[in-house]
């Protein structure tokens, strides 16, 4: 099995996709209520529907995995991005830093190198 995309609520769907063009993400489905992006790297997709009010309190984080994150982070402030926190060093060994795209809904933009599949502290195989 392997994960096909994620789908974010957006209230302002044109706003959104705005923003997340602005992001460096590639639209490749366009519809009034629906769209959908690439990823820069790699093949991963994500999506947006429209939805009838900002949320942004589910509880739901979507990470996007940055091998250049302090640069890459510098480069959409620049662009006129807000983040929420810039890159921190984290104890479970990952360098991350969050923002909020205009529905509310929380990014974390990440490194993690090879701790992301395999920390130090991962379950042994069979356990």
């Amino acid at each position: 099995m392997n994960l096909n995309q994620v789908t974010l609520p957006a209230a302002d769907l044109a706003r959104s996709v705005a923003f997340y063009r602005r992001m460096g993400f590639r639209l490749i489905v366009d519809s009034p209520h629906y769209a959908r992006f690439e990823c820069p790297e790699g093949d991963a997709t994500f999506s947006l529907h429209a939805a009838p009010v900002e949320g942004g309190a589910s509880g739901v984080v979507v990470y996007f995995e940055c091998h250049d994150l302090d640069a890459r982070v510098q480069a959409l402030m620049d662009a006129g991005i807000a983040f929420d926190r810039g890159p921190v060093d984290e104890r479970w060994l990952w360098r991350e830093a969050r923002l909020r795209d205009p529905h509310g809904n929380v990014l974390c933009l990440y490194h993690a190198g090879a701790h992301r599949r395999h920390p130090p502290w991962r379950v042994a195989d069979g356990a």
